[in-house]
């Protein structure tokens, strides 16, 4: 079996599909009413080297929040179910990514405990129709379901689509890291034993 989730949510403002595949080669299917948000998956699909399906129905008649905020928690429950008891995983990845005149650092670990931390201002309210908030939201989101330490830095950019662009990138190929086996480590990699 391979490492796959499928995830239902459904709530009074938002439904969710989201399927997963760790071990996939960047293929995507996303459509969840949010143009700019559709790119930023796709993205994160491709650098992470995952396969990606959502479809998102939300209350986008009363904004975006609801349904970045609900793929968030979705993709975050996929990852863990994916882990399984995350025996043979490397747990932690970082990166260092360029967005032209963006540099962002996104480190992670996957060590069963949500922590967040967001140090990054996008200096437009909007990008485009996109809520720039919402880049923090969706991670923070998807953080505390993964069960997962991930810190964002941004360390410098004037273009808030560069800034959220590269968070995205950096983001996808740090979690690329992680999730990847250690053939040296094939027990969890944890003096506790459990992640």
């Amino acid at each position: 079996m391979g490492r796959t989730a499928r995830i239902h949510r459904e709530t009074a403002e938002t439904q969710v599909e989201l399927e997963l595949s760790l071990d996939g080669t960047g293929k995507t299917k996303i459509a969840t009413g949010v143009g700019f948000f559709d790119h930023m998956l796709t993205l994160f699909a491709k650098h992470a080297a995952v396969d990606l399906s959502v479809k998102a129905v939300g209350d986008l008649d009363v904004d975006q929040h609801h349904t970045v905020e609900d793929v968030g928690i979705c993709l975050g429950m996929a990852l863990q179910e994916a882990l399984g008891g995350k025996a043979g995983i490397r747990r932690y990845g970082h990166f260092a990514l360029p967005m032209d005149e963006t540099l962002v650092t996104s480190v992670i670990d996957l060590g069963g405990r949500a922590y967040f931390v967001f140090n990054a201002e996008l200096p437009t309210p909007r990008i485009g129709e996109f809520d720039s908030e919402l880049v923090a939201e969706f991670w923070q989101a998807f953080s505390a379901n993964a069960l997962c330490n991930l810190h964002v830095n941004v360390h410098y950019g004037r273009n808030s689509h560069h800034i959220a662009e590269g968070i995205f990138k950096a983001t996808a190929r740090a979690l690329r890291m992680a999730v990847g086996r250690d053939s040296r480590m094939t027990d969890v990699p944890s003096t506790k034993g459990t992640l």
